[in-house]
């Protein structure tokens, strides 16, 4: 019987972690090739006299896995720009052109290599110049209980408008802030909400410890399952424009989100 990934030690859970991502390449690979067939089948189609409506274009045809459906268009995309100006998990302009998702597991070793390497680059080219928006989504399926706690306390410094100050800090913190079984303790946590400057640690620490912003993460994590979120980071821009799953290369991010803008300006 396959252990529990929550009873998994980081070196363990890193090796499930490549054992997973080269399943993911090997099925997008598969995935592509029954794309291409399928389009070459609809160009045969389309030339028999099919019509304006033999063909779908534009931005369903990159919306691997959202929902499991292959194709969507975009006024059937599950994934909601929220748009709030006082929204403490998003950074960028609310006029944006588009809108960058992203569900994350603060136990995840693959979101904390997107958040310290990838990310940055991101922000200071496309979130900063007023192309691209940053929405976080809670995606707690690694780490059980201890991948709520740690997003419920983001949530909480998020409420002292310390969210990215304090998603930074676990994202960067060394191993030896972890226990015996990986994991981030309360104390922890509240250390970390001083070292980023939350102003009311009481404040903090109540939330935290009442399970304030739990039922939120949980809700997040069953609605990014419902729509096909099986593995984080994952990322989709507005419109389910462009999908994708793992920490790529920044150069794929920066193809991804350029064609989400070109397609936003048309």
């Amino acid at each position: 019987m396959p252990q529990p990934i929550e009873s998994l030690d980081r070196p363990a859970l890193e090796r499930r972690y490549r054992r997973m991502r080269l399943a993911t390449v090997i099925l997008a690979a598969v995935a592509l090739l029954l794309v291409a067939a399928l389009g070459a089948q609809g160009l045969q189609g389309s030339a028999g006299g099919s019509g304006a409506n033999g063909s779908t274009t534009g931005q369903g045809s990159q919306t691997e896995g959202v929902g499991g459906d292959g194709e969507k268009p975009a006024d059937t995309c599950p994934v909601v720009d929220r748009l709030d100006p006082d929204d403490p998990r998003a950074l960028g302009d609310i006029d944006a052109p588009v809108v960058l998702h992203e569900w994350t597991d603060f136990r995840c070793p693959y979101c904390g290599s997107f958040s310290r390497d990838t990310l940055p680059v991101l922000i200071d080219e496309y979130v900063e110049t007023g192309k691209v928006r940053l929405e976080i989504h809670d995606a707690a399926l690694v780490g059980g209980e201890n991948s709520i706690l740690i997003a419920a306390a983001s949530r909480a410094a998020g409420e002292q408008g310390k969210y990215f100050e304090f998603y930074d800090a676990v994202y960067h913190a060394p191993e030896s802030a972890q226990d015996a079984n990986g994991e981030l303790t309360l104390e922890t946590l509240v250390s970390f909400a001083k070292d980023v400057g939350v102003a009311d640690i009481a404040a903090f620490t109540a939330d935290v410890e009442s399970g304030k912003f739990e039922d939120a993460v949980r809700k997040d994590t069953a609605e990014a399952q419902s729509i096909g979120v099986t593995g984080v980071p994952f990322f989709a821009t507005t419109g389910c424009g462009q999908v994708m799953s793992g920490a790529q290369p920044v150069d794929t991010f920066r193809a991804q989100l350029d064609a989400a803008i070109a397609d936003a300006k048309k």
